[in-house]
């Protein structure tokens, strides 16, 4: 004699896949936040006795080629100052810094307008510059 089987019937309740959801948006807006700046082309300034400083909200870079970057996003010097400004948002003072980094062949014309659109943005501006190494001859 054959006893009947039950079908199993699974339910998924419905709170752990907001759950997963949840998580799941949460880890790509941290990730989106990151910044990107890998595909810029930069040599930086060399200074001797720098002082480290932590990472700041945005970092602007110009390149090898003099082109302007917000957060890894390709910007003209007109609307550099209003960008800036949107990403600073409501940030107190202390948490508003910009980070700058310039190529070390890069002439003043082209960066004193990029330091002119930060102060305007409110921006607190650090130079980003690359520890100079000392070589001593061996003789």
């Amino acid at each position: 004699m054959k006893i009947p089987r039950r079908a199993l019937k699974a339910d998924v309740p419905s709170t752990a896949m907001g759950d997963i959801a949840f998580n799941l948006l949460i880890f790509y807006v941290i990730l989106a936040q990151g910044q990107d700046d890998s595909h810029v082309k930069w040599n930086p300034a060399t200074a001797k006795n720098l002082e480290n400083h932590k990472g700041g909200k945005v970092a602007v870079v110009i390149d090898v080629d003099g082109k302007i970057y917000l957060n890894g996003n390709q910007k003209s010097e007109t609307e550099l100052s209003d960008a800036i400004g949107r990403e600073l948002g409501e940030a107190p003072v202390g948490e508003r810094t910009v980070l700058l980094k310039v190529d070390k062949d890069t002439t003043a014309p082209r960066f004193e307008p990029v330091i002119e659109a930060i102060s305007q943005a409110g921006g607190e501006l650090i130079h980003i510059l690359q520890q100079e190494v000392e070589i001593k001859d061996k003789k």
